[in-house]
This record gives C-alpha cells, structure tokens and sequence, in this order.
C-alpha cells in the first residue's frame, strides 16, 4: 500500500467522506477531523464523529467504513453530505455521486483515493480531559464525538 500526500491538509482542507455500511444499506457524512498514521505497529485511520449523527449508528454497527478523498469539482457534493442528514433526504441523490462496493464497505466511483479500514477501536472523547476553550467551542450544547481508529486494509486509487 502507498499513498503520499501533504498529511495536514488532507482532512482540514480536503475533506474527506466517511461511509459506513453495505451498498444495500449505507450512510455517508463530510468529515474534516482526522489522521492518518501507525498504531499498534498497522496503518490507521482516526476519525471523529458526533453520538447525534445518523453516520454514527452505520459506524457501531458495521466492522469496515472507508474514508474518502475527492477532487476540488465534487466539493458541491462534499457540502450535501456535511450538511444534510440521511434520516431526512437521500443525499446521494442531490449530491450525484455514483455509490460503489469497496471491500466489506462503500465508496464512490469519484473519489481520487479511498482507505478501506476495519474498525478496531471506539471511544468516547471525554470533556474532561480537554481544555475549557476547547469544550466551550466545540461543545456547549453539541453533542460529544467518539473517535473510532480503523486499520487502513487496502488502499484504493
């Protein structure tokens, strides 16, 4: 497996869909908190996603998500799947992006790469152990994430 990339801006400012679930049954959400990196000696991935979101639900209880990245022309469809949920709309049919089977997950036909991850950890982040400033601008009265690190299984370009 090979991927190189500016590391720091793949997240933040690419964004990135996470996807869970089988192509019969699936759920897509834009994220822009993550990594990429070693841990437990395999290639990870680490991403954040609120107890409030409808993704989080695909994410317990499937074993495999992807994590997505796109070119500049799909960011319109990046902007649906951030800001609508999949309880309300279908969001693959306003975001006209082309579902397809990755591994035991989904992606789709656009992304430029896609990390196929089994799932290996979940955990609720604690505001305890954060800083006021960061409890106060990223919580208030938001729901708390829980990170879930995947083992990057394949690599598709």
């Amino acid at each position: 497996m090979n991927f190189q990339t500016d590391i720091f801006s793949q997240f933040d400012k690419k964004w990135a869909l996470l996807t869970a679930g089988s192509k019969e049954n699936f759920n897509s959400m834009t994220v822009s908190w993550g990594g990429l990196g070693t841990l437990w000696s395999k290639p990870v991935a680490t991403v954040y996603v609120r107890t409030s979101r409808h993704t989080h639900v695909y994410m317990d209880e499937n074993e495999y998500f992807t994590v997505s990245f796109y070119p500049e022309s799909c960011r319109k469809a990046l902007a649906v799947f951030g800001s609508k949920s999949g309880r309300d709309i279908d969001k693959m049919h306003y975001a006209g992006l082309t579902a397809k089977e990755a591994g035991e997950s989904v992606t789709f036909a656009e992304a430029e790469v896609t990390f196929v991850c089994k799932k290996l950890f979940k955990q609720q982040l604690s505001l305890e152990n954060m800083p006021a400033e960061l409890r106060e601008t990223f919580y208030g009265n938001d729901a708390l994430h829980d990170m879930y690190i995947g083992e990057v299984v394949e690599i598709l370009h």
